[in-house]
């Protein structure tokens, strides 16, 4: 088991963006259920189904998957096969596991590099129901490739490397 280290400054602020992502997204789950229950409550119920209601739930719901896909990065949330890597012995598992998260982290600068350019592309345009600028919606896939590549990037430079699951370790 690792001793618990005191992290540098990428770690924390990996830690804070990571906090801020979380509450980012229970913000967005919350509403984005509200906005859906009144939305089938005025269909149902009252028969008069608002316009917006979907188009701004789709908003909340498209942070809700990037952010938590940015924040399984940071959490280490992800199916995986671990018989290889459990086989392997611990110095030799932990430069595949910096390996992993430095191929993560080229994916998240390919989304941020390729988010850019849609965010780019599409900038100008707005919604069909309510009107807000598309730049809203389309700028979720750079930040949350900015964030997948800070906290893989933080995974890989982790003084120690990333504890193997199961062990304690503070991020």
């Amino acid at each position: 088991m690792l001793a618990a280290r005191r992290p540098n400054a990428l770690g924390r602020l990996a830690v804070f963006a990571a906090a801020l992502t979380r509450i980012s997204i229970g913000l967005s789950g919350l509403l984005m259920v509200v906005l859906i229950t009144y939305q089938v409550a005025m269909r149902y119920v009252f028969d008069a189904t608002p316009s917006w209601s979907e188009e701004l739930a789709l908003l909340f719901f498209s942070w809700s998957v990037l952010g938590g896909l940015a924040l399984g990065v940071h959490e280490g949330w992800h199916v995986r096969l671990t018989l290889l890597p459990d086989a392997l012995p611990e110095s030799v598992r932990r430069w595949t596991e910096r390996a992993t998260d430095a191929v993560t982290c080229a994916l998240g600068l390919f989304l941020v590099d390729s988010g850019w350019r849609f965010y780019d592309i599409t900038s100008g345009s707005f919604s069909a129901a309510i009107g807000y600028p598309t730049e809203i919606l389309n700028a979720m896939a750079p930040i949350a490739g900015g964030l997948m590549a800070l906290f893989a990037g933080e995974r890989v430079l982790r003084p120690g490397g990333v504890p193997h699951s199961g062990e304690s370790h503070a991020a």
